[in-house]
């Protein structure tokens, strides 16, 4: 029942909106979402699956949104284009959404607070391998079941994308190098969701406005940061004309 299933976690996301997760009543969530509480039980087996699921699907809408930021401004067949945009793109995405969506924000960060769901973990033998080492790019891929991603998880899938959507205009020979530099600026990105850039002097409330502000240095400060990441990739041969 996959429109019902949707239109569950869709009202569940608004009552977080409004109350803490603690206040919301599944009975509640099965209202606003027009279906009964029997149907929201067999969907999600309790409020803790039903918060695993709705984390789930904010991080998955999270790294589908850093997908699409990368394939924007695609280089032509041969070129590398502007390699270092397309992953600030991303920066910005991740950014963003991280100030919208308490979920995702809690999912990069680790911070849950109490006003958010914390879904218990999963058994220890569904964990996953651990993250790829610097450099050498492992491909990961979401599971059904298993533990929700956390900051260490998602740094290492928003790695992966950079690499799978840069890599073929790389010569095999660089590609530890660009591994390294989107890893690097994973990080980067993680590290200015983590502590925000606060305004600086002559931007002070009254001015400009300070949400603005901040929003603008914030995503300055992260292009820079992945800009000088990938200034140390090798700039490397053009590719060969075909014969």
């Amino acid at each position: 029942m996959p429109a019902a299933r949707e239109s569950l976690l869709d009202a569940a996301y608004t009552a977080l909106t409004k109350r803490a997760w603690t206040a919301i009543r599944m009975v509640d969530v099965a209202a606003a979402a027009g279906v009964s509480r029997q149907t929201l039980y067999n969907e999600f087996g309790s409020k803790d699956g039903l918060a695993r699921a709705l984390v789930r699907r904010e991080t998955e809408n999270y790294l589908a949104g850093v997908a699409r930021a990368l394939s924007r401004g695609a280089s032509a067949a041969g070129t590398r284009g502007d390699a270092a945009g397309r992953v600030v793109a991303a920066a910005a995405w991740t950014l963003r959404t991280a100030r919208a969506n308490p979920l995702v924000r809690a999912a990069l960060t680790g911070c849950w607070g109490g006003r958010l769901p914390t879904p218990s973990p999963a058994p220890a033998a569904m964990a996953p391998a651990g993250p790829a080492r610097l450099g050498v790019p492992v491909r990961r891929t979401a599971a059904v079941e298993g533990p929700l991603p956390g900051p260490a998880e998602l740094v290492g899938r928003f790695c992966d994308q950079a690499v799978a959507a840069l890599e073929p205009d790389w010569p095999a020979e660089e590609l530890p190098a660009l591994g390294t530099a989107c890893e690097t600026a994973a990080r980067l990105t993680l590290a200015c969701v983590v502590a925000p850039v606060a305004p600086g002097p002559g931007r002070a409330a009254g001015r400009i406005p300070a949400q603005r502000s901040r929003r603008e240095l914030e995503t300055e400060a992260v292009a820079r940061l992945v800009r000088g990441a990938f200034a140390r990739v090798p700039a490397g041969a053009p590719p060969a004309e075909p014969e």
